[in-house]
């Protein structure tokens, strides 16, 4: 089955531009562009040697905890999940659930100590990150796994240009000339949408706006067209229309180069239109996983359904006030023995307090983390 996603439902490349009054952005000689440098510098994604049916990029059992002055926090427990080349994977849950510390535990961007990364394996291409020294670990970084972080005013660094920050992993990885990546790095500009990218490729992160700093970390990003591309929050500050902009973008680069987007988000609505599979965590686990259809359509885990009972709905009768999940998630000063949610569960039983539920699989690459799955279809489809 072909990706979904905006890119994959519209056969037209043209975007509006993101300034009222200038026109439209024509993507297809940027994109054309962007061939002509994968062809001659950068390397797709390959199974080589890998049976055919293996994934790209595999999680096994990942353990990540934090130990601070209050105690051992365990961040990350016993999450394992599977991407492919050109499928998206969404990611979701409340804050305090464990994605973001998931995410740069797979490439160790985190410091060790206070972090300690316990247990599991990240697979990519059959190879694990985990027992990479700190040498091939850097060189892996942006050429084969892309990372868009949170917070562009803090992942940019404000002493040096934009233009120097995007040509640094051209040089690195990709052995470009200086000029070379000059003008890569403004193409790249153009390509997320900066108007007179060759003027303002040489200006400085305060010299942009948080949406077009955010624009700027995902093009460093993509800037060596890596296999795998980690997107935590990457469309946070940005207005709808910029947002189904870089959404376009990302999914038109992903269906060239065969590149696995795991997109981390709130927003269930982006996850709906642009992923495949949604992964679902709670209290660092993975709690329900599957198509995105089938898990929208019958969500099995109590948590899943109360969070997707938060969407608002446009249209119809004037509703209730919105939805909210009553509680906070746990602190986790102790790994989970029994379920995570049931201080929040309309649905805990005695067993719930009692064991830890395991995933187990219902049907068509759904499964879930419940006791007592639910099997009714959801209210709010």
């Amino acid at each position: 089955m072909p990706p979904r996603g905006l890119a994959s439902e519209r056969n037209n490349h043209w975007l509006p531009h993101p300034y009222p009054g200038v026109g439209f952005t024509d993507l297809r000689p940027l994109l054309k562009e962007t061939d002509k440098m994968s062809n001659s510098h950068l390397e797709k994604p390959t199974t080589a040697g890998i049976h055919a049916s293996a994934p790209l990029f595999e999680v096994r059992d990942l353990e990540t905890v934090i130990h601070t002055r209050s105690g051992t926090v365990h961040a990350v427990n016993s999450v394992s999940f599977e991407i492919n080349a050109g499928e998206t994977l969404g990611v979701v849950g409340e804050s305090g659930s464990g994605k973001s510390v998931t995410m740069m535990s797979l490439i160790r961007l985190l410091a060790s100590p206070p972090v300690e990364l316990r247990g599991g394996q990240v697979l990519l291409g059959g190879e694990d990150l985990l027992k990479l020294d700190e040498g091939a670990l850097r060189d892996l970084r942006g050429k084969k796994v892309g990372f868009v972080f949170q917070d562009p005013m803090t992942s940019l660094n404000p002493v040096f240009t934009v233009g120097f920050q995007l040509m640094e992993p051209l040089r690195q990885h990709l052995g470009m000339s200086r000029r070379g990546a000059h003008d890569r790095a403004v193409e790249l500009l153009a390509l997320v949408g900066i108007p007179d990218p060759a003027r303002r490729v040489d200006e400085y992160p305060h010299q942009f706006s948080g949406g077009m700093r955010q624009r700027v970390m995902i093009a460093m990003a993509l800037a060596c067209d890596p296999a795998v591309l980690i997107a935590d929050e990457p469309t946070t500050a940005l207005d709808v229309t910029i947002q189904a902009q870089i959404i376009e973008l990302m999914r038109e680069l992903q269906s060239k180069l065969g590149m696995a987007v795991i997109w981390v988000t709130h927003d269930l609505n982006v996850v709906r239109e642009i992923a495949d599979r949604v992964l679902v965590m709670y209290a660092g686990q993975v709690i329900e996983h599957g198509p995105v259809d089938a898990l929208f359509a019958q969500p099995a885990h109590p948590y899943t359904r109360a969070l997707l009972a938060t969407m608002p709905r446009a249209g119809g009768a004037k509703q209730e006030r919105l939805r909210a999940i009553e509680g906070m998630p746990p602190i986790l000063t102790e790994a989970p023995q029994s379920c995570a949610f049931r201080a929040r569960c309309g649905h805990a039983r005695a067993r719930c307090a009692q064991e830890l539920p395991r995933r187990q699989p219902l049907s068509n690459g759904h499964d879930v983390a419940c006791h007592y799955p639910l099997r009714e279809v959801a209210e709010h489809v």
